[in-house]
């Protein structure tokens, strides 16, 4: 047992020589610079740009058109129209103003010759009163982005899931590495002192072989266990990517923190969990903007039911100031107004249009309340499977620290000469074993514990 405790000295000191690397700063690294998660935040901009997009069906216009004719050395006609157009969110109001030149022998008599300007509205009294599709697309842009920024924390959440079962993964692998290496040395250290006692007569030929094949036993272990570790590094190398967006292995020197690989997770009660995810949780929040979307689109449908009927009136002045003048008599003198009304027979399309955003908006609540059950339903789960690996391996503790003890007892009768080979390396085997089940639990243990905060969506 001095051997041991020399050894686990020695490979504590090569660990203290190594650099830990952390989970938070894996994490961090992560969260930073992998490709899901800049992919996550293109989501989001392409979110603004739609939402920058929609804006534009706000921007004010400046139109011109202009035209003129002449023919056989006769001025037919002139026409110079240009016009200043602002779309606002009040009703569908559009406010115009333009001024107009024109001339010419065979000017159309609608047509106001000479200079003159205009101040004017077009509106909608009936259909697009309340909403119209300017409007609509803006308030389901500004939900996008909204949804979008629950998308990009739900991949988020995905990418940090995986990529804490991959450090655990590794730091699994790599302690269940150490003990076969520090358990071949014991076993190469035995070996030598027994085949020194048989050629001095104190030992029988047997047991250096028994002594000999628990080195080649120690020696498969921890062949596998390197390949399984290799594994590991390679799987968190998965998720390795620097500022320059290039990825890269981990280097040898760095290791895994088996400190926290042993130590329990502070975990809220079930419900408390359950009320957080549904107010927290990306998935159900993005359905929840999508129904406030869909919402908007029955908005609109339900207008393509109600007739058009849309006024444009225009006050008109001589000259370039549509304002000179102003007042009651001008306002019964200058004036142009129209009306224009339409209204499909059957309203087939309207009321098609109209069944199909409800359908949606029933579709995706069903959704909604599945996806609130299965999530709470996870969370019940991975909680309670949690509680199950921390009595297991409590008792699996239970089991090593007994088995340990016996080891050392062993090995102190070995040496007494009171024990065999058989049994001692019979403890041994037996001490390796619980190891290992041990580990596995362990990293059963924190899958378990982060898939709750998973299953949430609140890992961040």
């Amino acid at each position: 047992m001095k051997k041991m405790l020399f050894i686990f000295c020695c490979n504590l000191a090569v660990q203290l020589n190594a650099q830990i690397l952390t989970p938070d700063a894996f994490i961090s690294q992560v969260r930073s610079f992998h490709p899901i998660a800049k992919q996550a935040d293109i989501k989001v901009d392409k979110a603004n740009a739609a939402l920058l997009s929609a804006k534009g069906g706000f921007d004010p216009t400046i139109e011109m058109e202009a035209s003129r004719k002449t023919f056989d050395g006769k001025n037919y006609y002139f026409y110079t129209n240009p016009e200043f157009k602002v779309p606002t969110k009040l009703g569908g109001l559009d406010i115009k103003a333009g001024l107009e030149d024109n001339g010419g022998l065979f000017l159309n008599n609608q047509v106001t010759r000479g200079q003159s300007s205009y101040l004017g509205l077009e509106m909608p009294l009936l259909k697009g009163l309340l909403i119209d599709q300017r409007r609509a697309n803006l308030q389901q842009a500004t939900l996008f982005t909204k949804q979008s920024e629950q998308d990009r924390l739900k991949m988020q959440n995905d990418l940090l899931y995986d990529a804490y079962n991959a450090y655990w993964q590794w730091a699994g692998s790599y302690k269940l590495y150490s003990i076969y290496k520090q358990f071949l040395q014991v076993s190469l250290d035995r070996f030598r002192l027994v085949k020194l006692a048989y050629q001095n007569g104190d030992r029988a030929l047997i047991d250096t072989i028994e002594a000999l094949t628990q080195v080649q036993q120690f020696q498969m272990l921890q062949a596998d266990a390197k390949v399984k570790l290799t594994a590991a590094q390679l799987e968190l190398a998965n998720f390795l990517w620097n500022e320059n967006d290039a990825a890269y292995l981990l280097n040898e020197k760095f290791v895994p923190d088996t400190v926290q690989f042993q130590m329990y997770l502070t975990v809220d009660k079930p419900d408390d969990i359950i009320n957080r995810a549904n107010l927290e949780n990306p998935s159900l929040r993005s359905l929840a903007f999508e129904l406030d979307a869909l919402e908007v689109e029955r908005k609109l449908k339900l207008q393509s039911l109600l007739p058009s009927l849309n006024i444009k009136a225009n006050i008109l002045n001589r000259g370039y100031n549509v304002l000179k003048d102003f007042g009651g008599a001008f306002l019964q003198n200058n004036y142009v107004w129209g009306v224009q009304f339409k209204i499909p027979i059957f309203l087939r399309e309207g009321q098609g249009s109209y069944k199909q955003a409800k359908l949606k908006i029933a579709e995706t609540n069903y959704e909604l309340n599945l996806k609130q059950w299965a999530t709470a339903n996870k969370i019940r789960n991975y909680y309670a499977e949690s509680l199950l690996l921390k009595e297991q391996i409590a008792a699996a503790q239970q089991a090593y620290n007994g088995f340990t003890a016996l080891l050392k007892a062993e090995s102190l009768r070995f040496q007494n000469g009171e024990s065999s080979l058989f049994l001692l390396n019979t403890r041994e085997n037996k001490v390796i074993e619980t190891a290992e089940k041990l580990i596995q639990l362990r990293a059963k243990y924190l899958k378990a514990t982060y898939g709750i905060s998973w299953a949430a969506g609140v890992i961040r």
